[in-house]
């Protein structure tokens, strides 16, 4: 199928559903600007001081550096938390808002920047699946539960990618940690997560037999949390996939894979649906 046919072919599934599902992995940040840690290299560019260390992504997003070396962990989630805070969403956010305007929607990423609250979609229908960088939790110490990151600052090192002192503390006085699920992470508290997911699954089963499109972006199968959702839903009656992936579009029969980045496929939907615009090639 061309790339013209299946965004002519989502656009009308979007023009006729009753619910929106919005499924988002790395890539839906990429055209925000942000790094692509797909890959040791997407890693290391963004972050050379690791490189040296001969650290991965997958090694320094484990919960033991909080115990092991503090500094080094802050310092990599400090600079990220600040990143996102001062990253704009790109204009496909805007067009996920405006499209299927008479159409229930929403969000379910395993993406831990905070962008679709940031672009303005509603806090309550967003699952975060991994967690949330703008929210923190105890690294040791007694169980203080979930709060908020906003007012916290990490001085980080430019050069060195350390953070310095004083720490993000708990309430209590403890080390706190940013609430994201990381490699080989027990001692992640998932409750606000599960309560996401709880009110995603109500918003779904409160569809009934209403028509559904999932319109995934940017999810890949390294890590396959949002793509074994789409799948999960594709064998509902009346529910439509639309897989947005420059490389992966492929999915189960009867979806519609569009070989494109986020912002240009949003926007290309958007053109077709509004009858204006010419259509990517």
């Amino acid at each position: 199928m061309s790339i013209p046919d299946a965004i002519g072919r989502a656009a009308a599934a979007l023009s006729e559903t009753e619910g929106l599902l919005i499924c988002a992995g790395a890539g839906m940040g990429v055209d925000s600007g942000l790094p692509d840690f797909r890959g040791d290299e997407g890693f290391w560019r963004a972050y050379p001081p690791m490189r040296h260390l001969g650290i991965s992504f997958s090694e320094m997003a484990d919960p033991r550096w909080f115990t092991d070396d503090p500094e080094l962990a802050w310092g990599f989630y400090g600079h990220r938390l600040h990143l996102y805070r001062d990253t704009r969403p790109h204009l496909g956010f805007g067009v996920l808002r405006r499209i299927a305007p008479h159409a229930s929607r929403f969000v379910f990423t395993s993406n831990v920047d905070g962008q679709f609250q940031r672009a303005g979609f509603d806090v309550e229908a967003v699952c975060e699946v991994h967690g949330s960088i703008h929210h923190l939790q105890a690294h040791d110490g007694p169980d203080v539960g979930i709060w908020s990151a906003e007012g916290i600052s990490v001085d980080v090192d430019p050069e060195t990618f350390r953070a310095r002192a004083p720490l993000p503390q708990t309430p209590s006085g403890g080390l706190a940690r940013p609430n994201i699920l990381m490699f080989g992470d027990w001692g992640w508290n998932g409750a606000r997560s599960r309560e996401q997911g709880q009110r995603l699954e109500r918003w779904i089963d409160g569809l009934g037999d209403g028509r559904l499109v999932v319109v995934e972006l940017g999810a890949g199968t390294a890590v396959p949390t949002v793509r074994n959702l789409s799948d999960r839903l594709t064998r509902r009656s009346r529910t439509t996939l639309v897989r947005i992936n420059p490389r992966e579009p492929h999915g189960p029969a009867g979806s519609i894979g569009i070989p494109l980045g986020a912002a240009e496929a949003c926007e290309a939907l958007e053109a077709t649906l509004s009858g204006s615009g010419s259509r990517p090639g």
